[in-house]
């Protein structure tokens, strides 16, 4: 039986998952100050303690924010909780890899979450994201501005600061996004770019044309070569999630390329990728359609093909409750 909803508390956030990406998420919130409370919860309630001491040690020197262990009792007022839990890959092992273990992670999560009234908003970090978040919004029967991945907007901070180094522009200066899966059939959409307002094609008329696959291959694997460096990424992605707190928490109403459900854009349907999309204090308020070149559209769509095949692949852990 469900629990009655539990009342918002939009100062405290829950990160379930205290391995590499949620601590470090934690960290970079805390020293964003965006929250009052950070939750930490995990399976291993010693690691989610440890983590939590560790950065509350950091958090007297810095702005004042209540950092410690929990459960998802914790959890259940939350005004957002982040899904950091889910399958780890290996070297050269794809995200789509391990979809199935994390379905089944992701989708206790959110159980857990729900069954104790949970209903503010779900922001999924674990890989393959993009079905990880459509696994949660299922689950969750939660309305779908509500349930949101990282999607893309790791993949697009790559592409600008790629780009930054070879054009010598700040990335900041540089508009544009990756699109589709956060993965192997991702899209960098050359034709979103913007620098000063002038396409890429214009502004290169001075610098020289890119080789364009080259810097769109580094950015796919980009994430491949800090695995095989590390064992594992954390700094970007926790940055990202950070990201999408703070343009909830601000309401900024902001343009992020996040996964989010689709319905009808082109010409896609139930499933979740990454399109441009404002975000704010409900969650996705609108999903934007950007003017890409005919190329690009078909390979949109063919990353959408990838990733309903791959769903549909799931056990039925995917499934609704």
């Amino acid at each position: 039986m469900k629990a009655q909803p539990a009342d918002l508390d939009h100062d405290r956030i829950a990160i379930i998952g205290a391995g590499h990406v949620g601590a470090t998420a934690a960290y970079a919130l805390m020293l964003r100050a965006l929250f009052r409370e950070i939750i930490l919860i995990d399976k291993d309630r010693a690691l989610a303690e440890a983590e939590a001491a560790d950065i509350a040690d950091a958090n007297a020197l810095t702005r004042p924010t209540h950092v410690r262990a929990g459960d998802y009792a914790d959890a259940a007022s939350a005004g957002i909780a982040v899904i950091t839990a889910g399958g780890v890959t290996h070297g050269a092992q794809t995200r789509l890899s391990v979809a199935t273990e994390s379905a089944a992670i992701v989708s206790e999560c959110v159980d857990s979450l729900m069954n104790l009234g949970f209903r503010g908003l779900i922001v999924v970090s674990a890989n393959p994201v993009d079905l990880m978040t459509l696994v949660a919004l299922r689950r969750s029967s939660l309305p779908p501005r509500q349930v949101l991945g990282t999607g893309t907007l790791l993949d697009t901070s790559r592409l600008k600061q790629t780009l930054s180094e070879t054009l010598k522009v700040s990335p900041g200066s540089i508009e544009g996004f990756v699109l589709g899966e956060h993965g192997d059939s991702e899209v960098t959409a050359f034709s979103t770019i913007r620098i000063g307002g002038q396409t890429l094609d214009r502004f290169c008329l001075e610098t020289g044309d890119l080789d364009r696959p080259a810097i769109a291959r580094q950015v796919r694997l980009a994430g491949y070569d800090i695995v095989k460096g590390k064992g594992y990424t954390s700094y970007g992605v926790a940055t990202a999630i950070v990201r999408i707190c703070e343009a909830v928490v601000r309401d900024e109403r902001a343009v992020l390329p996040v996964s989010t459900q689709l319905t009808g854009q082109y010409g896609l349907t139930d499933l979740c990728l990454s399109l441009p999309c404002i975000v704010g204090a409900g969650g996705v308020e609108r999903v934007l359609m950007p003017d890409l070149d005919p190329h690009e559209a078909v390979a949109l769509v063919a990353s959408g093909t990838v990733l309903k095949t791959a769903f549909a692949s799931l056990s039925g852990t995917a499934s609704a409750r």
